[in-house]
């Protein structure tokens, strides 16, 4: 058993040792990329075009289609499943001349760049994304521009492709200027976009939404909610808001547009049924409209009917219920002490009295 035990920790052994060497090796290998349907071709090191080598791929032979021309491997139309850790031996005492580490990917086309401000009026930010991978490490590079002037740029330290901006001035009748360029080994691309201050202001939307019944009136709903936490001058620039409203038996949404105000009494609610309520935010002179706030549910107030909860109520309520007539009244037989069995009991003994002073 100890054979069995020592023999499966020396394998285990060997192979983390190979993979952790492979990983080494890896580490010192060139990169090459290559563009998708491409034919690729791999030198192995400076050997001379006679020379003979024998090539692997992630440790074992390549077993795709390809042309080897001395110390040359040709790839036909490479894709994405020919990326791997290759190597190469010199022929005949197999000696490693040369690793390369094969990505295959594409260049970038132009990214899709979007800039907006809901910290008005602090500053704005942009983001961008490419619409088709490229499958190999694209970088970007941004620039912004007020009028003739440049801007800082600030990339965000966890949204890797959004960057910060801030306002070198307020109301200003110049336009901004977003240049964005997608770069890789394969290529690069960029996008520019043009804008005013005004067109980009988006607030983010409300906050705490909620809403109660209003006792003892079936009809309405009391709905608040809060300032986005994100907007940092509500005083200096306030918000008005958009609060829409359905029951649920019904796909169409009332709306109330607000001035200012962060709650509504809703006056026309189905009596009983439940509400999906949600409020939108924008600033009162710029802007657009922010995004729904997170959908709500409420009821307007129905009364709760008696339940019973103990043997004393439920006794008391069968004493005010009045008990049916019954259907005849005939005698029991055999019972001396009730109804009209007890009247002909008393005229026997009466009768039997009388015969017996006779006597």
């Amino acid at each position: 058993m100890a054979n069995i035990v020592t023999s499966a920790c020396c394998v285990m052994l060997a192979a983390v040792v190979v993979v952790y060497a492979q990983r080494r090796s890896q580490q010192g290998a060139r990169i090459q990329y290559e563009k998708i349907g491409s034919d690729v071709t791999m030198q192995c090191g400076t050997l001379d075009n006679d020379a003979s080598v024998t090539w692997k791929v992630n440790g074992t032979d390549v077993k795709r289609e390809k042309v080897e021309e001395g110390p040359r491997l040709i790839l036909k139309g490479a894709n994405i499943s020919d990326n791997g850790f290759y190597s190469c031996f010199e022929n005949p005492h197999g000696d490693r001349r040369d690793q390369i580490t094969l990505r295959v990917g594409s260049p970038p086309k132009e990214p899709t760049v979007t800039c907006r401000s809901n910290t008005y009026p602090n500053g704005f930010y942009c983001s961008w994304h490419l619409q088709h991978t490229t499958n190999i490490p694209t970088d970007f590079e941004v620039h912004v521009k007020h009028g003739d002037s440049v801007l800082q740029v600030q990339r965000d330290p966890v949204h890797k492709n959004r960057c910060h901006v801030k306002f070198p001035e307020l109301f200003s009748p110049m336009k901004y200027r977003v240049n964005v360029t997608a770069i890789n080994a394969l290529g690069k691309s960029s996008n520019a976009i043009l804008f005013e201050e005004s067109a980009i202001v988006k607030p983010d939307p409300p906050e705490k939404v909620s809403a109660r019944p209003v006792i003892n009136n079936a009809r309405r709903l009391e709905v608040s909610w809060k300032s986005p936490s994100t907007w940092p001058e509500v005083d200096n620039f306030p918000l008005k808001y958009f609060l829409r409203y359905r029951p649920l038996i019904l796909d169409q949404w009332q709306h109330v547009e607000l001035s200012e105000s962060t709650s509504h009494t809703i006056t026309d609610a189905y009596a009983g049924k439940e509400y999906i309520i949600q409020v939108a935010a924008k600033d009162t002179e710029i802007g657009t409209w922010s995004d729904w706030s997170v959908a709500i549910h409420a009821t307007p107030w129905m009364e709760q009917p008696v339940q019973i909860t103990s043997t004393t109520e439920a006794e008391s309520i069968a004493e005010t219920t009045p008990s049916p007539a019954p259907a005849s009244a005939e005698p029991r037989l055999g019972n001396p002490l009730g109804g009209s069995s007890s009247l002909a009991w008393s005229a026997s003994l009466l009768v039997a009295s009388v015969v017996i002073s006779l006597m």
